[in-house]
């Protein structure tokens, strides 16, 4: 089977526009985490989220185009358009026809829906008539896929807060399978509208001032918007063609709980990293550095600890382990891309992102989990977390190049 690596990587966050300005600010620990300036925070209990700054959906996409596009699948554009970019893809007709595009999204066009609730029941006026293309989860992959004129295999996967980490293995899998001559996957998500924030408000696990990841003091996850996009492709096309790869994707293992709908259990997390390390042939001693799921919710980073010491054993204590959530945000559906694009570049530029916002050690949490500041190191390969309500559990493993 070949060998597949990233030659391309496009990321929109609370970060920044493009995946240079996400890298600085992780590197230096910099949180994107502000009060919200879209709503009335008056009527949420928290005020505080993940929101993507400066963006402007009219100086990048035609009338007629965005007309058709929630903000999700905006970002799901936008951040494929700089992946492409940046692996330097030449499109011919073969590629175009056998090149696939696989994404993930938790919520898809959900703004679109309120808006058309808003129409009916508030206003008791006609629904726009394109609410429906605007609101379906797929829009994202269809719209990459029409950009590019991709013919091959473009879909969509929806395991909440999973679902890009699952696209980013099922494309891997596709390519180093032979199936797919090149891939652009990942995930993309915009959930900070009214209703959204009021149903995550209602199961209060949102914190009212940061995100803590591992921190004894943490309150809850606060939730970010955000897309980040692959260009996955076999190494000895990307070297023929002159590219230098980013790293190299190596394993993916997945598992369920087939427990309870929001209790994370540490069995179903350790499933899925013991499978992702058995598809990789990486050795536990080979890992020096996880991207943690770290949603800084009691139960998760606990369970996420125990899970974590119970693959790796007496290993456990030579990790590095960080939540980038804690400067990004939660981006649901498009937390796997976003966090497997921190790990990438981490292995790429031999710095470790910080878990920031760290204040207490919390016994629960005994790992190294990089507190503030991020660490020069080089490590050999990496892993990347993601459990998701509904015990859906994705692990994605890179080694550097």
């Amino acid at each position: 089977m070949p060998r597949v690596v990233v030659t391309g990587i496009g990321v929109i966050s609370a970060l920044g526009l493009n995946a240079q300005e996400f890298w600085e600010a992780l590197h230096h620990g910099f949180s994107g985490i502000r009060p919200i300036d879209t709503i009335d925070d008056g009527q949420l209990r928290f005020k505080n989220v993940a929101q993507v700054p400066g963006f402007s959906p009219e100086a990048e996409f035609p009338p007629g185009q965005l007309a058709c596009m929630d903000r999700f699948a905006q970002f799901a554009v936008f951040s494929a358009r700089e992946a492409i970019a940046h692996a330097n893809v030449e499109w011919t007709p073969p590629l175009r026809e056998k090149a696939i595009v696989v994404t993930g999204s938790c919520m898809g066009g959900r703004s679109a829906e309120e808006d058309g609730y808003r129409a009916l029941f508030l206003k008791k006026s006609r629904i726009h008539p394109l609410t429906i293309p605007l609101a379906m989860s797929n829009a994202g992959a269809s719209h990459i896929s029409m950009c590019h004129g991709i013919k091959g295999p473009v879909f969509t996967i929806s395991t909440a807060c999973a679902s890009s980490a699952h696209a980013l293995g099922h494309a891997f899998w596709m390519v180093r399978s032979g199936q797919a001559p090149l891939a652009i996957a990942g995930g993309s998500e915009a959930p900070l509208f009214l209703g959204g924030l009021k149903a995550w408000e209602a199961l209060r696990v949102v914190s009212k001032d940061t995100c803590r990841p591992f921190s004894r003091d943490r309150s809850g996850m606060i939730l970010g918007e955000g897309a980040a996009m692959f260009v996955l492709e076999p190494l000895q096309t990307a070297l023929a063609r002159g590219v230098q790869p980013m790293a190299e994707i190596v394993g993916f293992g997945m598992s369920s709980d087939a427990g309870h709908i929001t209790e994370p259990s540490c069995d179903g997390a350790a499933r899925a990293m013991r499978s992702a390390l058995d598809d990789s042939g990486l050795a536990c001693e080979q890992v020096g550095y996880i991207n943690a799921h770290g949603t800084a919710t009691e139960a998760n980073d606990r369970t996420e600890t125990a899970a974590i010491r119970a693959v790796f054993g007496s290993h456990a204590e030579h990790l590095a382990i960080s939540s980038t959530k804690s400067m990004h945000g939660h981006t649901l559906g498009a937390a796997g891309a976003l966090e497997a694009a921190a790990a990438v570049l981490a292995l790429k530029h031999a710095i470790l992102p910080p878990t920031a916002n760290y204040t207490i050690p919390d016994p629960a949490c005994d790992l190294d989990v990089i507190p503030n500041s991020a660490r020069p190191l080089t490590v050999d390969a990496c892993l990347s977390n993601s459990f998701a309500f509904g015990g859906m559990n994705a692990v994605l493993a890179f080694r550097r190049l």
